[in-house]
């Protein structure tokens, strides 16, 4: 018996140093650092308008700052406008990477290169589309003259030397900036 738990200490022992091992050398080596410039995201623009709705975008740079490349492997465009703040408009999101749309809502993954990587780019321009449609048998102006202030999340799911996990950038769509994109006048009770 003496034996067994000597083998078990050793294996415990082994694997804890390899473990610190491998942890050196990633502090050595480096880790990728993905971070979303939602500061710096573009104005939204009109895509498209019609009596009933309107597509809306803006663009923003996920930018990795790291020593190794990362790996965007999804990402997901999410306003949260829920019928309990207000129940007159319908919003949905996409996302796309600039300059590459897709009719099917699939978002392609794609590498993020290094820092000074000679190979790619460090920088992703991700396009957060959003979609918003009058409800209650209401027009997109009369729906977008009580309007609300609502966050978009940019949900991306990344990997490098890291696990792979999400990460969200929030932007905060005012009621004020989409009625003056739309040349609606916001109305406050």
């Amino acid at each position: 018996m003496e034996i067994v738990e000597h083998i078990i200490v050793a294996i415990v022992l082994i694997y804890l140093a390899v473990r610190a091992v491998v942890k050196m050398y990633f502090n050595i080596k480096g880790q990728e650092i993905v971070v979303p410039k939602v500061d710096e995201h573009t104005p939204f623009k009109i895509e498209s308008r019609d009596d009933k709705s309107m597509t809306i975008s803006t663009t923003m740079d996920l930018v990795n700052e790291g020593k190794q490349s990362a790996l965007i492997v999804d990402c997901i465009v999410k306003p949260q406008l829920p019928f309990e703040q207000y129940d007159g408009i319908a919003v949905r999101g996409k996302a796309e990477v600039e300059g590459v749309p897709r009719e099917d809502d699939y978002f392609e993954a794609m590498v993020l290169f290094a820092k000074g990587d000679p190979h790619g780019s460090n920088i992703i321009k991700i396009k957060a589309i959003v979609s918003v449609t009058a409800r209650k048998g209401m027009t997109l102006n009369e729906a977008l003259s009580r309007m609300v202030d609502f966050p978009v999340e940019i949900i991306y799911r990344e990997v490098g030397r890291t696990p792979m996990h999400f990460s969200i950038a929030r932007i905060i769509l005012t009621a004020e900036e989409l009625t003056q994109l739309a040349g609606v006048k916001l109305i406050r009770d």
